[in-house]
């Protein structure tokens, strides 16, 4: 309700005149025209109040008490903008909690929201939730966004999608299901055999074509420097030797070849990257030392030293030097049968069958395997002495140049 006017604390016969009396008519219809010329000069002069038609302090007049009006602005004390309206009847009412129907504080906003407006919109813009809504509704977002607990996000199925544990009998066929059936367990028993033997199969090629060449380098260099000590020392003596026993050592400066020469050709002699003397049985050949005769030799062409690999490269006129304690004895090399069977022992004959030679003589046979890394047939390489020197007169012009 609107406090009272001034004019009625101080004018006690308001509301007691009577329009009957004289003069009261004429005083009146002034009051209404002052008002409209005082609402039109307001019109033109922006800020000033315009009062309404009726209202007349001086004659009384006043608006009905059911309007209301706003304070007045500081700048113009008294004074109402000139476009002011009345407030609305409609009383304000504040926003009901959809949790407790009861009026509340707004809360402040949240904590590293926006510092300079500080306004819900902004919380809704940074996606933190809903501008407005009830303390339910904030619960329901911070539980979408922090968990049950403020914890992490909840993110567990929903009680109606969680499966219910399964029985013992169920358990049991569907680990009998997980199982391999037998085609995947033999599948996976003979892929491991495969890669087993692989390997091992590696292993062995690693072994004979790397392995075995530097074992049988290794002991063939310690046989040689053991003899060569020995002559110099004097402690061999020419003569017969016992099988495997180093006696001479053979030069192919050509193939920049310098092995032992053993007694037999067993793989003891063989394997340990040694040339062998045929010296048993009816393969028995002559010696070097010999007058007449066909001085027969054998060694590896692949692995264990592989002394012989590239005599197919010999050509004829190339000098084979065999030393001995007492003697250089120089080949020439005459001729090459590229293949033949092992069975043919021929080519150790005193005059060896397919070499050329026609009569007896001092005579030398390489044989060795053929082709590479194979044993299914032989090589044979000959040559005819050509000089005999004494190891005092200095080593050959073969070993020199």
């Amino acid at each position: 309700m609107t406090a009272l006017r001034p004019e009625r604390e101080s004018d006690t016969s308001y509301g007691q005149q009577s329009y009957g009396v004289p003069g009261a008519f004429e005083e009146w219809s002034e009051g209404v025209a002052y008002g409209a010329s005082s609402q039109a000069a307001a019109q033109s002069q922006p800020g000033v109040y315009a009062p309404e038609p009726g209202y007349a302090p001086e004659l009384g007049v006043y608006p009905s008490e059911s309007e209301s009006y706003a304070p007045a602005s500081e700048s113009h004390p008294g004074a109402y903008p000139a476009s002011y309206e009345p407030l609305s009847e409609e009383p304000y009412l504040p926003p009901v909690d959809e949790e407790t129907v009861a009026l509340r504080i707004p809360d402040p906003p949240p904590a590293g929201g926006d510092a300079l407006s500080g306004s819900p919109a902004s919380s809704a813009a940074r996606g933190d939730g809903p501008a407005h809504g009830g303390r339910a509704a904030r619960r329901k977002a911070a539980k979408r966004r922090h968990g049950r607990h403020g914890g992490a996000p909840d993110t567990r199925a929903p009680q109606e999608e969680r499966r219910a544990p399964l029985s013992r009998v169920e358990a049991r066929r569907q680990a009998r299901a997980r199982r391999p059936g037998p085609a995947v367990v033999a599948s996976r028993a003979i892929g491991e055999v495969f890669i087993t033997t692989g390997v091992l199969m590696l292993l062995f090629v690693t072994y004979q074509l790397w392995w075995t060449n530097i074992r049988a380098h290794a002991q063939a260099g310690n046989e040689a420097s053991s003899l060569q000590s020995d002559w110099a020392s004097g402690k061999r003596n020419p003569g017969a030797f016992e099988p495997g026993q180093g006696f001479a050592i053979l030069h192919i400066p050509k193939l920049d070849v310098v092995v032992p020469i053993a007694e037999g050709t067993s793989k003891g002699v063989l394997d340990r990257g040694m040339v062998g003397h045929y010296a048993e049985g009816a393969l028995k050949t002559a010696m070097p030392g010999d007058k007449t005769g066909n001085f027969g030799v054998a060694g590896h062409r692949n692995t264990h030293g592989e002394p012989f690999r590239y005599i197919n490269k010999l050509s004829p006129g190339d000098p084979i030097v065999v030393e001995t304690q007492d003697e250089y004895y120089v080949y020439k090399m005459s001729s090459i049968l590229p293949v033949t069977q092992p069975s043919n022992t021929s080519v150790l004959n005193p005059v060896p069958a397919g070499s050329g030679f026609t009569k007896p003589g001092r005579y030398i046979t390489l044989t060795t395997c053929t082709p590479e890394f194979t044993s299914k047939y032989r090589m044979i390489v000959w040559g005819k002495m050509v000089e005999e020197r004494p190891r005092s007169k200095g080593k050959p012009d073969a070993l020199v140049s």
